[in-house]
């Protein structure tokens, strides 16, 4: 087997945060696989920003690369977020007391590196299925690679493990991520004279509250294998106003909820505007505008999921539940079996601490090169 943490080093090496092209780490891997005989299609895109981006699809020597229909996929995003320019490491990873330190290195390269081992040894024969690899763009940003794939149909698969870090526990369940920009409405005047003006912060803020009160009721409907077991609220940003005496017209802010499973993805935006209507009573000119820029729902794989049983049995852990949203939010949708797997913590990722420890990078690829073998 090819050595996992040379893998992962090169890796970390190749700067690949979602603000440039991920073409190079496409690349690499392409390169690699290539000379293994495994087949690849690429579906470049440009983003927002007129950025290149690919994802790509690998098959295996001797399958069919034109069918999308798969018994088996392995989804991995490319990107990172950015990092802290002061953070030395960052794309030149450190090896320190049986941890590599490096940007990406559990989130999500480290899972990439194990797979791209597993897959190094095999041979047609070892596989009892259809299988592909699946390299996605932009996951840090909104999963916007993964929607391209998925809108496209590129591929129908009926078992598919993400990789994300999850200490090498099979997470067959993730809460959802929904994310609205809310824009409040009033009227600039004066402020020595605010009977000429209406404040949006004022008004804002009025809403907000109404919305920590829906975020409390909704704390009574709980999914147990969670912690905490509800949907969970957070008003991350807010900007309002453009002078010290001028009474805003305007204040915006960004709500995020995350859904537990079985939750109906149009129930929070409901309690919202049942929230406004009561707002209207007191204030009959209140006026608001939601955009919602996500509305991924949770999923839950169930305990006699087969994909979650086999890896329960192969790394002898048992199953967890994820409080971070992933791919699998987006592929639980057109899959039969979905489960989240990975080396490494997620409470290092997306900070200067970010980190892996290397005997589990060994363990996964064993672990996905057992799977592959014993899928069928």
């Amino acid at each position: 087997m090819n050595s996992v943490l040379s893998l992962l080093r090169a890796l970390v090496e190749i700067p690949s945060v979602s603000s440039l092209s991920n073409r190079p780490l496409i690349e690499f891997a392409t390169k690699f696989l290539h000379e293994r005989g495994w087949q690849t299609r690429l579906f470049p895109y440009s983003d927002s920003s007129g950025i290149d981006k690919i994802n790509l699809i690998a098959f295996p020597p001797g399958q069919n690369p034109s069918d999308p229909s798969i018994d088996l996929a392995f989804v991995c995003h490319t990107d990172t977020v950015p990092f802290d320019p002061a953070w030395s490491e960052a794309v030149r990873p450190a090896l320190r007391d049986g941890f590599l330190h490096g940007c990406g290195a559990c989130d999500v390269k480290g899972f990439l590196a194990s797979l791209l081992a597993a897959v190094s040894d095999l041979k047609p024969a070892d596989l009892h299925c259809s299988v592909c690899v699946v390299l996605t763009a932009d996951e840090e940003v909104g999963c916007v690679g993964a929607s391209k794939l998925i809108a496209a149909r590129a591929i129908i698969p009926k078992h598919v493990v993400v990789g994300e870090p999850t200490s090498l526990h099979p997470a067959r369940a993730g809460k959802g991520y929904c994310l609205a920009e809310i824009t409040v409405f009033g009227k600039e005047a004066h402020s020595a004279h605010p009977s000429e003006g209406a404040s949006a912060i004022y008004r804002a803020a009025r809403l907000i509250l109404k919305i920590e009160e829906i975020a409390e009721s909704l704390r009574k409907e709980q999914h147990h294998f969670f912690d905490p077991p509800f949907t969970t609220f957070n008003v991350g940003t807010i900007q309002g106003g453009s002078a010290k005496n001028i009474i805003p017209g305007e204040c915006r802010f960004l709500l995020e909820w995350r859904p537990i499973p079985g939750q109906n993805a149009t129930q929070v935006t409901s309690a919202l505007d049942r929230a406004v209507e009561k707002l209207r009573l007191h204030d009959p000119y209140f006026r608001h505008e939601i955009k919602i820029l996500r509305q991924q729902q949770g999923f839950d794989a169930g305990t006699d999921s087969h994909l979650v049983q086999s890896i329960e049995q192969i790394a002898g852990k048992p199953s967890v539940a994820i409080p971070f949203a992933s791919e699998a939010n987006l592929f639980s949708q057109l899959t039969e079996d979905i489960v989240v797997f990975g080396p490494g913590d997620m409470k290092t990722a997306h900070s200067s601490r970010e980190c892996i420890p290397t005997g589990e990078l060994t363990e996964c690829s064993l672990y996905l090169k057992k799977l592959l073998q014993s899928i069928k």
